[in-house]
């Protein structure tokens, strides 16, 4: 199955594994909770989609690499100990607490969060001394005589042994108490995830064109050659932050990431295309409703390649306007609820200015925490910060009033905020217009046009838009291509008709 596949498999696992009757107590036996061990190529994503799933759930994540561990730290120190039995004194052999248990105590310490993830990387590729140890915590949950603490959920990874040679295989019995998911590297489930990241568009672009560049391991006469779905994400990542300090994205920078000569070659030189359209389109006058009437011509002349770029420049720039507004109405979302929430103490003559002074303590409070436990994503995080910074707003608004003005006064401010909110996302639709005005007036209906509306449909940014708040030049190309697909259809069935 795919990484998208897994991860889903993955989070169902663990949803019926921390599920509990009306008395509290586990639905599944946890002596029947199987370990979770994913197999699959390096890169693929397989560490990745465990901290998705973490945040998805809202509980913790522990990992660790086994590939370092001894046999001391993965199952502790022995230390001497007195017993006594029926007169008898003896001194016996025990072992502190393995270093990979005590972590996960560490972490309910430290965050508070009592359930989650202890996720086990290269876990068929520790060492001798230390295999056998680990084939008993597979089984049994335990290093030593310590076991994994309620509520927690063991999930492993590994790769196959073409992949590395020091991988152990696992024997029939041990297998047979693990939960196997077999991953295998795949495009789309990658460019899923890679959209809602904010994948760099050359990188999209590039592996939407040559699908067979996204994941490749060869052997060569000077080792290994290789591309990974990881190596293109932090390499998109890098690009961001060079792109920003004005500093070169060439082959040099590319082949660090993508380990493969020949493709990170032909991608160093797609990317100074891809710079060359955005120069050469200028999208920015296209979305802002210039004369472009020689760039419709050029485009309508281009090879396949380049219009793809060109469409995937503008998909880039509609959807990060998108993707704005969405951020925006996340804020005012908890901020309106906020307020709800303030709201009969204020009619009660409450304190606002006080209320929210108050409220402010409490979201930072659940922020640190949020961020302690490692458990919220980029986006939850970047919310609960624009939240604060609005209560800030609110409470300044509110500053100096009258008692009985103050929350009138925030409620004010609120609406002005949402208003202006409602204009970004008017003039967001107007050049969501002009980019599909644009499209149909440079490719009519073609292959363009549908990769630009599907687009739009899967992208998790412009799919929200369009829910909240509508868009009459989406719907009505989307009904057309509906209506186009059917068309074909009976068509094709017309065609296929033995008269």
């Amino acid at each position: 199955m795919n990484i998208a596949e897994a991860k889903q498999q993955v989070k169902d696992t663990i949803e019926a594994y921390l599920a509990v009757d009306d008395q509290g107590r586990p639905l599944l036996d946890t002596a029947r909770q199987r370990p979770v061990f994913l197999v699959g190529a390096p890169g693929i994503g397989k560490t990745a989609i465990m901290a998705q799933i973490a945040q998805e759930l809202g509980i913790g994540l522990v990992s660790y690499s086994m590939t370092h561990h001894t046999r001391q730290s993965a199952l502790g120190l022995p230390f001497i100990v007195h017993e006594e039995f029926e007169g008898l004194e003896y001194e016996a052999s025990e072992y502190t607490m393995s270093e990979i248990i005590a972590s996960v105590y560490a972490y309910m310490k430290k965050s508070g969060v009592r359930r989650g993830i202890l996720f086990l990387d290269e876990i068929n590729c520790v060492s001798e001394t230390l295999y056998p140890s680990m084939l008993q915590f597979l089984q049994f949950k335990t290093f030593g005589r310590h076991a994994v603490p309620e509520g927690w959920i063991i999930a492993c990874a590994g790769n196959p042994p073409e992949y590395n040679k020091s991988v152990h295989e696992f024997d029939v019995v041990t297998l047979d108490r693990v939960k196997k998911i077999s991953v295998e590297p795949d495009f789309g489930a990658w460019k899923a995830y890679a959209v809602s990241k904010g994948t760099h568009p050359a990188i999209l672009t590039f592996l939407e064109i040559k699908k067979n560049r996204f994941y490749s391991i060869e052997a060569s006469l000077d080792g290994k050659s290789f591309v990974t779905a990881r190596g293109w994400d932090d390499l998109s990542d890098m690009m961001g932050v060079f792109e920003r300090l004005g500093k070169a994205v060439d082959y040099d920078l590319v082949v660090q990431y993508v380990q493969n000569e020949a493709i990170a070659r032909e991608f160093a030189a797609y990317y100074d295309l891809f710079n060359k359209y955005r120069d050469d389109y200028r999208i920015d006058e296209i979305l802002a409703g210039g004369d472009v009437a020689g760039i419709i011509e050029r485009a309508a002349g281009a090879e396949f390649d380049e219009r793809l770029s060109l469409v995937g420049l503008l998909l880039d720039a509609v959807c990060g306007d998108m993707a704005d507004i969405v951020a925006e109405t996340d804020v005012l979302v908890a901020l309106r609820d906020d307020l709800r929430g303030l709201k009969p103490a204020a009619e009660e003559g409450g304190d606002v200015g006080g209320l929210l002074d108050e409220l402010e303590r409490t979201r930072t409070s659940q922020l640190e925490l949020g961020v302690a436990a490692g458990n919220l994503s980029k986006g939850r995080r970047a919310t609960a910060e624009a939240e604060l910074d609005g209560i800030a707003a609110l409470r300044q608004a509110v500053d100096g009033a009258a008692p009985q003005d103050a929350f009138a006064l925030a409620s004010q401010a609120f609406a002005a905020r949402a208003a202006a909110l409602q204009a970004r996302a008017a003039d967001v639709e107007q050049r969501l217009a002009r980019a599909f005005a644009f499209v149909e007036a440079a490719f009519g209906d073609a292959q363009e046009m549908v990769v630009f509306t599907t687009e739009l449909t899967s992208r998790t940014s412009s799919a929200r838009y369009i829910a909240q708040y509508g868009s009459e030049s989406y719907f009505a190309h989307n009904q057309d291509m509906i209506l186009s697909d059917r068309q074909r259809e009976l068509r094709r069935r017309v065609e296929d008709l033995d008269v």
